[in-house]
């Protein structure tokens, strides 16, 4: 399949509202079960909830600080992508900037652009802001994803960390871009 580096026709990013918390819930949802399918535990996967995620992005929504949420809709309405990104999250980080926190696409809209228009936004975005770098975290067995941010001008930079999925040990690894400050005046 060849990847598109721009969205469908007539399919734009925008700010996430609240009435979107249950299409990104369905998208986080599908979007982990098919891009970590034999990465992470099938029941951990298969015990996603849709409901109760529309209930957690909806909390998160409502108390985000100063994190940016965007989604990506087609002409229709139907919101096919969600991406959101803000402070770093660790404390102990040791980097200036920006974490992009998540981004996923609905499995059927995986190569169609959708991806890369919102690693687009949530980029500039930062760039405005003045970040300068952009970092994120991304599984390490998970090669189409890194191979994507790669693309993208992120590069892995030595930062690992561990968590539990389903009682599974499971690594990620930090890749970092850096960003070019807006031109003056």
């Amino acid at each position: 399949m060849r990847h598109s580096t721009t969205p469908p026709p007539g399919t734009t990013v925008r700010d996430m509202r609240i009435e979107d918390c249950e299409a990104v819930a369905t998208i986080r949802v599908r979007g982990w079960q098919h891009a970590y399918r034999g990465m992470l535990p099938q029941p951990y996967l298969d015990r996603m909830d849709i409901a109760e995620e529309t209930g957690l992005r909806r909390r998160y929504f409502e108390e985000r600080g100063e994190a940016v949420n965007v989604v990506a809709e087609r002409p229709d309405g139907t919101v096919t992508g969600w991406a959101c990104s803000g402070p770093h999250r660790a404390e102990d980080h040791g980097l200036p900037g920006c974490e992009l926190y998540a981004i996923y696409v609905l499995p059927e809209h995986i190569g169609t652009g959708t991806g890369r228009a919102l690693l687009t936004e949530l980029t500039a975005r930062a760039t405005a802001a003045g970040h300068p770098d952009v970092a994120l975290w991304v599984l390490r067995e998970n090669a189409s994803a890194r191979r994507f941010y790669e693309r993208a001008g992120f590069r892995p930079d030595g930062g690992e960390d561990t968590f539990l999925a389903g009682g599974v040990p499971v690594t990620q690894v930090r890749h970092v871009r850096p960003l070019t400050p807006p031109a003056a005046g």
